[in-house]
Formats: structure tokens, sequence, C-alpha cells
């Protein structure tokens, strides 16, 4: 591929091999494009600057069969999301779009945990405020919060769909676009406990460098 893409910085880079089915019904409920069901792989990509997703989401839809369900165009981040029922051509299209830019997994932004929190035993205002914004599952009284900010954004949804994977839990809203990502998970005090601390941990073993830089 050519060098004209080798300005564009990778900050999110992440392949779900199986998405589970809460998070695939959520990402379908926000998507404008071809909505995933459980099971398939995707992969997630982020980029900066914005206006650059297009180009690779071109080079990601001719490279294999694969399925665009989000491209986020913004000024200053872009986001892809794309899907199959096929774990290779799903790695492929990822594949492809790193040639393109001329970088590897390794160069991705390592996901920087802002903010983890838990709110025990919310209470019915609380979780009226929470659901009436929300595109997931609904936060009920006496609910255990988990409230998760990272940076960059499209970890949030490598976060969530790591999270159903873990524990009994619901996903009530996931933020994946922008300068931080957002999850929001709600259920039984331990299984909210448990999938907290695989999540961080999940996020803490991804590779990729540091941008302290840009964290200032």
């Amino acid at each position: 591929m050519s060098d004209s893409k080798s300005h564009i910085d990778l900050r999110t880079f992440v392949f779900l091999d199986s998405l589970q089915l809460q998070m695939a019904s959520y990402v379908a409920t926000i998507s404008r494009g071809y909505l995933p069901v459980g099971g398939q792989a995707a992969c997630i990509i982020e980029i900066a600057p914005g206006i650059e997703i297009n180009t690779l989401t071109d080079i990601a839809l001719k490279a294999t069969n694969v399925t665009p369900g989000m491209q986020i165009v913004e000024r200053a981040y872009g986001m892809l999301e794309v899907h199959s029922n096929n774990q290779g051509d799903t790695r492929m299209a990822g594949e492809a779009i790193l040639n393109a830019i001329g970088k590897d997994e390794n160069q991705r932004l390592k996901p920087r945990i802002l903010t983890s929190q838990l709110v025990k035993n919310i209470s019915d205002y609380h979780a009226q405020l929470i659901n009436r914004t929300r595109y997931g599952n609904m936060l009920l009284r006496g609910d255990t919060l988990f409230v998760l900010e990272v940076e960059p954004a499209g970890y949030a949804y490598f976060a969530a769909n790591e999270a159903e994977k873990t524990a009994k839990i619901n996903i009530i809203d996931v933020m994946g676009s922008g300068k931080f990502g957002r999850v929001y998970i709600g259920g039984d005090e331990a299984e909210v406990i448990e999938c907290k601390k695989v999540v961080e941990q999940r996020l803490a073993e991804l590779s990729g460098r540091s941008a302290k830089e840009d964290y200032k």
C-alpha cells in the first residue's frame, strides 16, 4: 500500500473473537450499518484524524468478506467496526487496514483506565436517571453499578464484551467513540465485582505503545 497513510495514528485496534449476546444486541441497537449477531467475530479500529476512516473502511470491505456495523467520523477521531461469521475474514480485514497505514497491532495505544468505580445498592431515582439515556438493559433498584472510563474510547467495546464473558451482568450502556469511552454495567454485587476485576486485568494485558503526552 501507499505510504500516504503513514501519518494516521492508530488509537484502538482490537479483535473480538465472539460477540456475546448482549454485546451484539447493543451494537445492533446503536449501529447505522449492518447489524451483528451473537457469536460473530468483530474488529474495532479507531484512528486519527477521523476523516481517514472512510478510506480505511473501503480497504477493509474490498479485502475480504466482512460487514460494517458502525462507522463514526469525527473531526479528531474515526472509528470502524466490522464483523463476520468467519474469524479469518475478520482478522484479514483488520490486517488490511494495518498494512494500509504501515503499522502493526503493537503500535496501537495501550488502553488507560481513568475511572473504575462501583456504586452498590443503587437507589430508584439514580437508576431512573441512568435508564433515561441508556441504550442497553435496565438498571434496577438494589443493583450494583460498575462504571468504567477508558482512553482511547474504542476499548469500551472490548471491555463490555469481556465483562459479559466473565459474569452474569447486564450491559446498561457503552460509549466507544470520542476522547473517552465509558461502560455502564449493572447486576448482582458479587457478579459485578468479579467482572470489574477481570475487565481491569484484560485491559492491562493488551499490548501497545504508551502515549503519556496525550494524557496531559
